[in-house]
């Protein structure tokens, strides 16, 4: 691919038609595309999606990420990415990349905006727009997963992902929660999303389950446990695993850096790992 002149998005110029490019072209070479869902937000949907591409790309898989938290778009960050320029090709935007190898590619708004600090403050049609365009434009290449982080509920963003993904097959999707009650709720409505749309459930991975100590590297129930895996056995659902509060993991996403690499002995990378090769397993057996 080559690159043209950086290429930044101002709120005020956006221009809210839905592109003409087919849907199938950019997403030929994409073996397999994954949502992360939650009905609640800050379960750490964000993170799940983060930590699983490092595990599938230290796997050896080729793996993308498409941010459409529009209003929220935190993984830039997570990655340490900061603010690259995008580029455009004759296929669409290029995504950036966070290896010389080429592993792991990211799209998100954040790259886009003039002033990070800026508030997305648009209505559905304009969002639904430009879900269409990362959806239609971003040239991808060849990827083995594509995981698409979404914002929290069940409303036009998530409508808006599928609707543009429908000449593209979907594989499914993994739900995230949190162990309590009020969590779990959430997430049941977002399975009615799921079977409404007919979106099939990978799975539910249940984040924040339990403190791991960072002295004894012991795991509390400080609040709750369990709550996602009784979820997964009420709804007839996979579930995936148990992703404890780790401080360790925790500051891997607040300075950008790689948990999977930089703490591999420890309970959180097995679980993270854990979860993300049965993920792979589900998606070569379909």
């Amino acid at each position: 691919m080559t690159g043209s002149q950086p290429w930044h998005l101002s709120l005020a110029r956006f221009d809210s038609r839905p592109s003409a490019e087919p849907v199938h072209g950019n997403l030929g070479q994409v073996r397999h595309v994954v949502l992360v869902l939650s009905g609640k937000g800050g379960v750490g949907k964000s993170t799940i999606t983060t930590e699983l591409a490092l595990a599938l790309k230290h796997a050896g898989k080729k793996v993308g990420i498409l941010d459409v938290d529009l209003c929220g778009p935190s993984i830039p960050r997570m990655l340490s990415m900061g603010r690259p320029d995008v580029h455009q090709c004759d296929s669409g935007w290029v995504p950036v990349y966070t290896d010389t190898q080429k592993s792991l590619a990211l799209m998100s708004i954040g790259f886009l905006l003039e002033d990070p600090d800026e508030a997305v403050v648009w209505r559905g049609p304009k969002k639904n727009a430009l879900i269409g365009q990362f959806v239609s434009d971003v040239a991808w290449g060849e990827l083995d997963v594509l995981l698409v982080d979404t914002p929290p509920g069940t409303s036009d963003e998530h409508l808006a992902v599928l609707e543009n993904l429908k000449k593209h097959r979907v594989d499914g999707a993994i739900l995230v929660t949190t162990p309590q009650a009020v969590s779990t709720g959430d997430v049941r409505r977002e399975i009615t999303f799921c079977k409404k749309t007919g979106v099939r459930i990978l799975g539910i991975v249940e984040n924040m389950s339990g403190f791991v100590c960072p002295h004894c590297s012991e795991c509390s129930n400080v609040f709750s446990k369990g709550g996602g895996e009784e979820l997964a056995k009420t709804t007839g659902s996979v579930f995936l695993g148990c992703v404890p509060l780790d401080p360790l993991l925790s500051a891997s996403i607040e300075e950008g850096r790689d948990f999977t690499q930089s703490f591999p002995d420890s309970a959180t990378f097995s679980a993270i790992s854990s979860i993300s090769q049965t993920l792979l397993n589900s998606l070569q057996t379909d």
